[in-house]
């Protein structure tokens, strides 16, 4: 079969299956069957019988909805690439902006920084803010046992303080000496749970997608946690809904601790995280 027709029924069949970006998901499955760049695709004429039968398995595991990363088994993040599968949650686009917050914050201090990524997951902030501040004395923990396995494959080799722990019991040895906590939390309220996407819903832990009636469990835990952590004037950052733009920054105000607590929108315009710094 030629490339470029397979292309286009892929395309065809991840879209009647109500993917969200069928023409770049068929692309990409192609990409890695043929084991070439994305920007090589138009120049493949004929595929193999293997590769079509390899394509065509792929494109059927898609349309049911299992996640991209599930099939190519890494995911893209900054500068980094993670290995991702059954067992962790896939990280998004959206969270390599509070990543870059927390590396930004880390920089501005002019000396070695002390970061804490709390819900580490994949590893995916840990291992870009390792890579974008080297001279950062990174930790990170993880409370899922199934994605430790894949937070210690990600940042093997990357200096990372790794530990398996709870969000809020961690890092007892580091109370009042860390620069920058970040945290992406599970936030979604156990009453959306019909709302979440396929992929989500039925791939990603549910320990890193829900969180209590409202969604805030974890976000309040974070916040007793991180004032227990950072140093007087360091700075907390976490991901949050986007409906919960006043709801997840005003936990921090309400708690009188901290200063300059503000919201900040992702690339299509909503809530996407907060943060706040310690009041000295």
């Amino acid at each position: 079969m030629r490339a470029s027709a397979a292309r286009r029924q892929g395309a065809a069949r991840l879209r009647e299956a109500g993917v969200a970006s069928p023409e770049r998901d068929a692309d990409l499955l192609l990409a890695h069957v043929l084991d070439v760049p994305l920007g090589r695709l138009p120049l493949v004429d004929d595929l193999g019988t293997g590769e079509e039968e390899q394509y065509d398995a792929l494109v059927a595991r898609r349309a049911a909805r299992e996640p991209l990363q599930h099939l190519t088994g890494t995911a893209a993040f900054r500068h980094v690439e993670l290995a991702v599968g059954p067992g962790v949650f896939v990280p998004r686009p959206e969270t390599e902006l509070l990543a870059g917050w927390a590396i930004d914050a880390a920089l501005a201090l002019g000396r070695p920084p002390v970061v804490v990524d709390l819900c580490t997951g994949s590893g995916a902030i840990a291992k870009a803010v390792a890579d974008e501040v080297p001279e950062a004395e990174v930790h990170a923990v993880e409370l899922d046992e199934g994605a430790l396995a894949w937070a210690e494959r990600n940042l093997s080799g990357t200096g990372v303080d790794l530990r398996h722990g709870d969000l809020a019991t961690a890092f007892d040895d580091l109370r009042g000496t860390v620069d920058v906590v970040v945290c992406n939390p599970p936030y979604i309220p156990l009453e959306a749970w019909e709302s979440v996407a396929a992929e989500a819903r039925d791939h990603d832990p549910h320990l890193a997608l829900f969180s209590g009636q409202d969604g805030l469990d974890a976000i309040r835990v974070l916040e007793q946690r991180a004032a227990l952590l950072l140093r007087p004037g360091g700075a907390v950052g976490a991901e949050h809904a986007d409906v919960q733009g006043e709801s997840a920054p005003g936990v921090f105000a309400a708690s009188g601790r901290w200063l300059d607590v503000a919201d900040h929108r992702d690339l299509a315009g909503r809530p996407r995280y907060l943060t706040a710094r310690l009041a000295r």
